[in-house]
């Protein structure tokens, strides 16, 4: 009995110092990884909450980009990180269609939904179906008859296979009875670039990525994705007002590899609740023109599996490119 005793203690002094570290979350930085190029939503969203988060966190937050393969590469390296709240991704609703994606190429997912514990929802920004401003089309009526009058020729651009943009204009090809030719990109940053300068004529664009240049006259949005107008684009009229039977909204939310401590985890909810609340990033978003859309952990995860479900689907509509 007396020889077992040192391995118990020594084991209860490990256990002890397990929880006395993370007690004592984070000493040093954390990383947030965005698997996007710069200009996207998880990025444009990912610069601001960093600062905020350094302040409530008392540790500094770095904002690393780690792209490829259309947001695959930078989530497929989160979920093989460290579980011990060090390195987080920040990304948007493609964590569910890349595992989707796989399974219908007939590949091994590169990672799936169950390799993460959602932290929060940051915000759900509105798309836009936008042009360049040296295109005819002032309505999607327009836009419609013409891409009818020439299938395949009208050229639509997307942050890559299976992104936002390009769901939701296969889906809204699939509706209108329309055929165009996509260009894939490898994020939301250079499909905007090949829509303004004029490599492309269509894009779907998160508000935030191109207020600005919409604003400028350097894109025209001709409809939105969402189920109601969107407050920073009112004069924009939903594709369900127009008679199109489709809509898309970009999130972006924040994750944890699986398997992270749970006093971790709830260390980086009430954190990052508090900075997401705060007027230095609420500001900044708004800004940008978006809104704030927060959901803690336990309503974020259901909006997640409702999401999941629906993009799957999606996904499977579209079938295998």
């Amino acid at each position: 009995m007396l020889r077992i005793l040192p391995a118990v203690f020594l084991a209860f002094l490990a256990f002890a110092g397990d929880i006395a570290a993370q007690e004592a979350y984070p000493t040093r930085p954390v990383t947030l990884v965005s698997p996007y190029p710069p200009g996207g939503a998880a990025d444009l969203t990912a610069r601001p909450l960093a600062p905020a988060l350094e302040k409530v966190l008392k540790q500094p937050v770095i904002v690393v980009n780690r792209t490829g393969a259309g947001g695959a590469v930078g989530t497929q390296f989160v979920s093989q990180a460290p579980a011990d709240g060090y390195t987080l991704v920040i990304t948007v609703f493609s964590i569910c269609t890349i595992p989707e994606a796989d399974r219908v190429a007939g590949r091994k997912p590169r990672f799936t939904r169950e390799q993460f514990v959602p932290i929060g929802r940051i915000n759900a920004d509105p798309t836009l179906l936008i042009v360049h401003p040296s295109t005819p089309w002032k309505t999607v009526k327009q836009l419609v008859a013409d891409a009818k009058k020439r299938p395949n020729e009208i050229l639509y651009v997307s942050a890559g296979p299976y992104s936002v943009a390009h769901m939701s204009m296969e889906i809204f090809q699939q509706v209108s009875g329309v055929q165009m030719r996509h260009l894939p990109t490898n994020g939301g940053g250079p499909a905007l670039t090949a829509l303004l300068g004029n490599n492309s004529q269509v894009l779907v664009s998160s508000i935030a990525a191109a207020s600005s240049q919409m604003k400028a006259g350097k894109a025209r949005a001709l409809a939105c994705f969402s189920a109601k107008r969107a407050a920073s684009a009112p004069d924009v009229p939903t594709l369900k007002e127009l008679g199109y039977d489709v809509q898309f909204s970009l999130w972006v939310g924040l994750f944890a590899p699986k398997g992270t401590p749970s006093p971790i985890v709830q260390k980086l909810r009430e954190e990052t609740k508090k900075a997401v609340a705060s007027e230095q990033f609420t500001k900044a978003i708004a800004n940008i023109g978006d809104v704030v859309a927060y959901l803690d952990q336990p309503d974020f995860a259901k909006f997640w599996d409702e999401d999941a479900k629906r993009v799957e689907e999606a996904v499977h509509s579209i079938g295998k490119v």
